[in-house]
C-alpha cells in the first residue's frame, strides 16, 4: 500500500507545482478564453489544468517504474503505453478545443482514436465474471470497448461545470475503486497486488488531489475539456483493467454479489456523470439538436437554480457520490450484506432531502406570503430566483 501511496504522493506534488506554473503564465499571458453564456463563473479564468494533470500521471507512473514491486505492470509494458498514447491524444484534443473551440464531430474522432489505441493494444472488455460470460468476437470487444470508454469520457466532461466539482467526485469515486481493486487483487494473487489497475487508479488520485487545491471554490484554474476527459479516460481503462479478475470458476452462490462489482462498482462510481449525460443527449435529440451541442440544463445548472449555493451544489455531489460508492464497497467487504444495503438507503434518503431542501424553503415562502396576503398584511414579493444565488460568492 506504502508504494501506491508514494505514486499518488508524487503525482500530486507534480500537478500542483505544474498547475501553479501554469496559471500564474495564463494569467500573465492572458491564455484564457471569454465567458460563454453557458458558464457560471464570472471572470476568465484558465482552462489548461488538464496540462499539469497529464505531466503529474507521468510523473507518478515514472516513479512507479523504478520500484521492483511493479516490475509486472513494467515487464510487458505494452498496454500502459497505450494508456499513456491515448491519454496524451485526448490532452491534445483537449488543449485544442480549449483554445479554439473546436467542432463536437472534431472532439469525437479524437477520443475514438484515443479509445481505439486502448482496445487495439488489448485494454477491452473480453468477458464478464458472471458464469464466464465472453464477448462474442474480437470485433465485437474492440467495439463495445470503444463506446464504453468515448461514453464515460463525455459523461465525465459532461459534469465539469463548476468549480472543485469533477476533481472533487473523480478524487471520492477513484479513491473508493482504488479500494476495491487492491483488495481484490489481495484475494486474487495474494502473492503479488501490485497491478495496472490500482497503478493508474492511484496516479489519477494524486493528480486530481494535486489539482484540486487550485480548482476548487473560487476556482483560478480549470482543468477544461483536457483534464476532464482524462480523468474519464483513466477511470474508464481502470475499470475495463479489473473487469475478469474474479475467476467465475471459484464463485460460490455466498460470493454471487460480489461477482457483480467489477461491472456494478465502476457503473455506481460514475452514476452522477451517467445519469447527467443520459439526460442531457435525451433533451436535446428531443429538441432535434445534436447530442453535443452544449446548453445550460445540467445537473449542476438545475441546483444553482433550485436555490444551492456553488458550493453547496459541488459538495451534494459529493455526497451523491460518496454514498452510492462507498455503498457498494460495502457489499465486497462487509457481511451480511443488509448492512451495506441500509448505509445505501439511508444515505440515499439523506442525500435526497439535502438535494430537494430549497424547493420545500420556497414552498414555505409561497405559503407564508399567500397567508399575509390573506390577512390584510402587506407583504414584499418574493425575488425571483437566481441562477447563483449565494451573496458571499466570489467570482471564480
Amino acid at each position: 500500500m506504502r508504494f501506491y501511496l508514494l505514486v499518488a504522493l508524487v503525482s500530486a506534488i507534480v500537478t500542483f507545482g505544474l498547475a501553479w506554473l501554469i496559471y500564474k503564465l495564463s494569467i500573465r499571458y492572458r491564455l484564457y478564453p471569454k465567458i460563454r453564456e453557458r458558464d457560471v463563473h464570472t471572470r476568465p479564468t484558465p482552462r489548461l489544468g488538464g496540462i499539469a494533470m497529464f505531466l503529474g500521471l507521468l510523473g507518478g507512473i515514472a516513479v512507479a517504474s523504478q520500484i521492483s514491486w511493479f516490475r509486472l505492470v513494467f515487464a510487458e509494458p505494452g498496454q500502459l503505453y497505450a494508456i499513456l498514447g491515448s491519454a496524451l491524444i485526448i490532452v491534445v484534443i483537449g488543449v485544442a478545443d480549449d483554445i479554439y473551440d473546436l467542432s463536437w464531430f472534431t472532439k469525437l474522432a479524437g477520443q475514438i482514436l484515443a479509445a481505439g489505441l486502448l482496445a487495439w493494444q488489448g485494454v477491452q472488455i473480453v468477458s464478464l465474471p458472471i458464469g464466464g460470460i465472453t464477448v462474442g468476437s474480437s470485433t465485437m470487444s474492440l467495439f463495445i470497448t470503444i463506446v464504453a470508454v468515448v461514453l464515460v469520457m463525455n459523461a465525465v466532461n459532461f459534469i465539469d461545470g463548476l468549480d472543485g466539482l469533477v476533481a472533487g467526485v473523480a478524487l471520492i469515486a477513484n479513491g473508493v475503486f482504488f479500494l476495491y481493486s487492491y483488495l481484490l487483487a489481495q484475494e486474487t494473487s495474494p502473492t503479488d497486488y501490485f497491478n495496472l489497475a490500482s497503478m493508474v487508479t492511484a496516479v489519477l488520485i494524486g493528480a486530481c488531489a494535486g489539482f484540486l487545491p487550485l480548482n476548487f471554490r473560487p476556482a483560478k484554474l480549470f482543468m477544461g475539456d483536457s483534464g476532464a476527459m482524462l480523468v474519464g479516460l483513466l477511470m474508464a481503462t481502470s475499470a475495463i483493467s479489473v473487469t475478469g479478475q474474479i475467476d467465475p470458476a471459484t464463485i460460490g452462490r455466498s460470493q454471487l454479489l460480489p461477482a457483480f462489482l467489477p461491472i456494478l462498482l465502476p457503473f455506481a462510481i460514475l452514476v452522477i456523470p451517467l445519469l447527467d449525460f443520459t439526460l442531457a443527449v435525451a433533451r436535446r435529440l428531443r429538441a432535434g439538436k445534436s447530442p453535443f451541442a452544449a446548453d445550460r440544463k445540467h445537473l449542476h445548472h438545475r441546483l444553482l437554480d433550485m436555490g444551492h449555493s456553488h458550493l453547496r451544489a459541488v459538495l451534494i455531489f459529493y455526497s451523491w457520490t460518496a454514498v452510492i460508492s462507498f455503498g457498494c464497497l460495502l457489499l465486497f467487504v462487509v457481511q451480511p450484506y443488509w448492512v451495506a444495503f441500509i448505509f445505501l438507503g439511508l444515505g440515499l434518503v439523506v442525500c435526497a432531502v439535502v438535494t430537494l431542501l430549497p424547493l420545500s424553503s420556497r414552498y414555505r415562502r409561497r405559503v407564508a406570503v399567500s397567508h399575509a396576503g390573506q390577512s390584510g398584511a402587506v407583504s414584499l414579493p418574493e425575488p425571483p430566483l437566481a441562477a447563483n444565488p449565494d451573496p458571499e460568492e466570489s467570482p471564480s
